[in-house]
């Protein structure tokens, strides 16, 4: 029988007539039934015929791109002004309590220690300084149990009992009635603050907890602080690596260096150099010029520290001469913060005051701040250090241990803000996306500076007190976006003033999803590293610079977490938020241009109200407006809405749609409801569910099993987690948006790979013209041995008369395979291969159809993690995120076979992790490929010399997106490598480079630091003050 399957197949090769009839009567077979099977159970022919434009009731629009995204715009400045008038209001009763509290050294009240309020003893008492307080847990704030009356201090326990400390919690208490009235004016508002220039925190509502360890190390003077405290700065930092700071106080120079690292932020640029009697870079490739003070640059730079070793004499003057030098020349480019400009001095000692450097590079104008940081305990040395900082407007300190360097160094900013305090400017600071550390929701922080008012002495009039703000969750800039207006792919997303994403699909700021941990750089993400496609970064430098206008390209999505890709074309419109720096936001149209309108009356409102109807969470009312709103549903919001007992809830176009996708709908539950109670036409219980979303955020589902009979859930915990909210639509939806109309889209989830037990079908229902507008897609859920056994069933068929068939599927020299259009088996004979990727299992067969006719792309991804073992080299690293794919590349082009442009992932296929010492997750960039066919190639033979001759066919199964595989496997290719996506890290820099690639590649690393993108630069710069 094999030999003549081989014979067969070589011979239908060489004549070119094709596929045996055999594999394309079982592939018609197959297709026939397992299409009718989905028909009949999703109810598409039905609904299909529903939706229909002639009738009056119904209109067909076209989306104003342009319009919509500046009413986005305009509602997001709204929601942005309510936030920035809540944190002025603290302001002014911060400064006003301040002014009228007349400070006492000998100052003590009462107090309680929030880590200990509600505790008891062992006799059920309160504890010491616990007392018992109404802590109620709050789901606007994370389900953490608060109080909405009081605020909670905490101090670092570095501050201790200073007097300062004690006076500023006391006149900070009047904040209460302000966090208070804030949170009933806009219960919106979630996390509000003040921090102090002392260092101590007062937060509403109250919550405070230790860390693991029992310690309160938090110091609220972090960049947020800091970037409403001060105007953006060029720095220049130097380091005396000379040999009087062997040991020590080498030590202690890294840590203040890195810890004034910390002081930096995105609108501050800086480089770093080491100084004997020579000059040394500390990153070589970057001399003579500044780089931006983000995560990654600071990074890579704390890395060179670590090299720097003292010997030698120490000659400043040079040292000197080079920062004023760079700082002069990078002002002129316009390229950094053109604004304030500082030096800090590292150094154990200064045997001159260098009056000569500073006459010719910064006097009389001194626009250049010198911080001179003296370590050591020996003082013989101090008084040069501190006639510098006092000739150049700087602030001299002393480290004398590792513990002082925190405080010391936080020193320099209260100088820095100095300009900003006495110009009295309450500069409006929007920060960059940063993980709520109570929650794993991504947030920014409205945050504005408060400077004393009293007027005792000039030099009062310089006073920082400290910062307020306002925490706002990304989400509720998700709540603004016309979701039901974008279509299946589209999306919203805002970038800040260096591009950096502020909200976006594919931005991935978390890894190891039971631990939602955070990834290093996730706040720093530039929009052209996902919105990849845009080479020369046109829309990304439109919107830095504030423009309006419409833009379009060919784009290549990801979903299901990377396993899949989607090709579409996008339209982009875009435009600025005024009043922030949040400089645009884009609506990406994949198939949003069409949409349907209907008018339906009041009465209708039972269809919503049916248990098998489900509508998306905030979408249609936003019932957290109003405290009073916040216990209804979306249905009954939307019942009291439309009888209008609570005329401005929301959206009145949106109610009417999903009421009118609620009554076309309807038919479909008396249809599913006949099925179920006919038992005869499911007698095997092979269908479990049927299901449809339309796109205003509706679903319907229909069990046909009981529930505790099903295999799986049909929604992945993805799906739950937002079906239908903001940019998410289900995966199911998605992929049966671009499938040909009238097919259906197969597959196993990925989520129940484990036991491998349900098939999901889906297809679009979409307007039968050249409008491709899918507005409700169905589908079912079926078992996967259902759906096997149905296939196999279908292989049985023969077209010989005689009913002895050439070949067999049984037969042992014969692998059969249903395949679906990623490459990932649905039906084998191992059970065990279902879910695999097909190159892992057949990869001589593969190689050879990469060879006939399909085509590879390599993709990048530039927000992965890779595991770097302890005492390892780089390239000890192994890739631990492969599902955080964001930026995608195509570089490489071979031409190849027929599976559409979808990637796909196996946690179990990435590089194999080594067990030597301690992992630590690092930042990396990797690359893989992807698997793409042409819709045209319908079918294909092969032949493939391996140890003999292995011979195949692949047959597409009609109205589907499958593939029925044959394949001859009496040859022995078990040397055949496998093709899989395993991804690879990109190596910049190698180690001890002795090729001239290798110098390429330090050259390409080199070229990625300088690279400088375009940036908006702060509105607002400070940077002088009267003597």
């Amino acid at each position: 029988m094999l030999a003549g399957f081989s014979v067969l197949l070589l011979e239908v090769a060489a004549s070119q007539q094709g596929i045996p009839l055999s594999v394309k009567l079982w592939a018609s077979a197959f297709g026939g039934e397992i299409k009718s099977i989905s028909a009949k159970y999703s109810g598409s022919q039905l609904l299909q015929k529903k939706y229909k434009p002639p009738e009056k009731s119904v209109r067909v629009e076209e989306i104003d791109g342009v319009k919509l995204v500046k009413n986005l715009a305009v509602k997001m400045e709204e929601m942005f002004r309510k936030k920035a008038e809540a944190t002025r209001r603290l302001v002014e009763a911060a400064e006003e309590a301040h002014h009228q509290h007349k400070d006492n050294p000998d100052l003590q009240y009462e107090y309680f220690n929030a880590v200990l309020i509600n505790e008891v003893d062992g006799e059920g008492n309160n504890v010491e300084l616990g007392g018992e307080f109404l802590l109620e847990p709050n789901d606007h704030f994370n389900n953490l149990s608060v109080n909405l009356s009081l605020s909670v201090v905490q101090v670092p326990t570095n501050m201790y009992n200073k007097p300062d400390i004690v006076n500023g919690v006391y006149w900070s208490e009047a904040l209460n009635k302000v966090f208070v009235d804030n949170f009933e004016r806009d219960p919106t508002l979630i996390w509000q603050y003040f921090g102090s220039a002392k260092g101590f925190f007062r937060q509403y509502p109250v919550k405070w907890h230790p860390d693991e360890n029992g310690v309160i190390g938090f110091d609220c003077r972090n960049r947020k602080y800091i970037q409403a405290a001060t105007s953006p700065k060029d720095v220049v930092i130097l380091v005396d690596v000379s040999g009087s700071m062997k040991g020590l106080r080498l030590t202690i120079a890294r840590q203040t260096v890195s810890s004034i690292l910390d002081t930096l932020g995105d609108d501050d640029f800086f480089n770093i150099i080491a100084y004997n009697q020579n000059i040394h870079y500390v990153e070589p490739c970057l001399n003579s010029t500044l780089v931006r003070a983000d995560r990654t640059n600071k990074d890579h730079f704390r890395e060179h520290l670590d090299k720097l070793f003292a010997k030698g004499i120490g000659l400043l003057g040079q040292a000197l001469t080079e920062a004023f030098t760079i700082l002069s020349d990078f002002n002129q480019t316009g390229h950094g913060s053109v604004c304030n400009q500082a030096i800090m001095l590292v150094t154990d000692g200064a045997t001159e005051m260098y009056d000569d450097v500073f006459e010719k590079y910064n006097w009389p104008e001194r626009k250049v701040r010198i911080f001179p940081y003296l370590i050591g305990r020996e003082s013989a040395f101090a008084d040069n250090l501190k006639w510098m900082a006092c000739a150049n407007k700087g602030y001299f300190s002393q480290i004398s241990t590792l513990a002082d360097v925190q405080e010391n160094v936080m020193r320099y900013l209260h100088v820095m803000s100095r300009p900003k305090v006495i110009d009295h400017e309450h500069d409006t600071v929007w920060t960059e996306a940063y993980v709520d550390s109570a929650g794993p929701s991504l947030m920014t922080t409205v945050a504005m500076p408060v400077f004393s008012t009293k007027n005792e002495t000039q030099k009062n009039q310089g006073i920082l007190l400290g910062v307020v703000g306002t925490d706002i969750p990304l989400q509720e800039l998700m709540k603004l976006i016309p979701k039901h207006m974008l279509g299946i792919h589209g999306y919203a997303f805002a970038i800040t003033n260096n591009g950096y994403i502020l909200t976006h699909p594919d931005l991935r700021p978390l890894y190891q999803e039971g631990q939602k941990r955070r990834k290093p750089n996730y706040s720093s993400v530039d929009l052209s590293e996902v919105e990849w496609e845009d080479k020369d970064d046109i829309l990304r430098n439109a919107m830095v610079n504030r423009r309006t206008g419409t833009f379009s390209m060919e784009v290549k999505k990801t979903v299901d977490r990377g396993r899949r890709v989607l090709k579409m074309h996008n339209d982009y419109y875009y435009t600025d938020i005024k009043g922030t720096p949040f400089v645009g936001v884009a609506l990406s149209r994949g198939h949003g241009k069409f949409f349907f309108r209907g008018n339906v009356s009041v009465e209708k409102l039972r269809d919503l109200e049916q248990p098998d109807v489900a509508l998306a969470d905030e979408t249609y009312c936003n019932t957290e407006e109003q405290h009073e709103h916040r216990h209804l549903t979306q249905i009954q919001a939307i019942k009291l809405f439309m009888t209008g007992r609570r005329p401005n809830l929301k959206d009145r176009e949106l109610i009417k749609e999903v009421l009118f996708d609620a009554v076309v709908t309807a038919p479909l539950e008396a249809y599913w409801t006949g099925l179920a109670l006919n038992k005869s036409r499911n007698s095997d219980k092979g269908v479990e569910i049927a299901f449809l979303g339309t796109r205003t955020g509706l679903s319907r589902t229909n069990l046909f099993v009981a529930a505790d009979q099903l295999s799986n859930d049909f929604l992945t915990a993805e799906d739950k987690e937002g079906v239908f909210n903001a940019d998410h639509f289900p995966l199911w939806y998605k992929r049966a948006a671009e499938q040909v109309p009238g097919t259906f889209v197969y597959s196993i989830p990925f989520s129940t790979l484990e036991n491998k037990s349900v098939v999901l079908a889906s297809t679009a229902i979409q307007l039968l013209d050249d409008r491709k507008s899918p507005i409700v897609a169905v589908g079912l859920q079926m078992k996967l041995e259902f759906f096997q056994r149905k296939f196999w069933t279908a292989c049985r068929q023969c077209t010989a008369l005689d009913g002895k068939c050439s070949i067999s599927c049984e037969s042992e020299d014969i692998n059969c395979y249903l395949i679906d259009n990623n490459g990932f088996i649905l039906v084998t004979e191992e059970l065990s291969q279902t879910g695999l990727f097909f190159g892992e299992v057949e990869s001589a067969v593969m190689n050879k159809l990469l060879q006939m006719g399909s085509f590879k792309i390599t993709l990048y991804d530039y927000q992965a993690l890779c595991r770097e073992y302890a005492g390892s080299s780089d390239s000890a690293r192994t890739l631990s995120d492969p599902f955080s794919v964001v930026k995608w590349i195509l570089t490489e082009l071979v031409f190849l076979l027929e599976f559409n442009l979808y990637s796909w992932w196996n946690v179990d296929l990435s590089v194999k992790q080594r067990s030597r010492g301690k992992a630590t997750m690092v930042p990396c960039d990797t690359e893989y490929p992807a698997f793409v066919s042409e819709r045209t190639i319908k079918e294909t033979t092969g032949n493939m010399e391996c140890d003999g001759c292995v011979s195949f066919v692949i047959q597409q199964i009609p109205s589907s997106n499958l593939f029925m595989v044959v394949v001859d496997n009496t040859c022995d290719c078990s040397n055949t490598p496998p093709v899989t996506m395993d991804p690879v890290e990109i190596m910049y820099i190698l180690s001890n480079p002795t090729h001239v690639e290798n110098f390429a590649n330090e050259s390409l690393k080199c070229d990625r630091l300088k690279f400088q993108k375009d940036r908006k630069k702060p509105e607002s710069c400070h940077p002088f003050h009267p003597e």
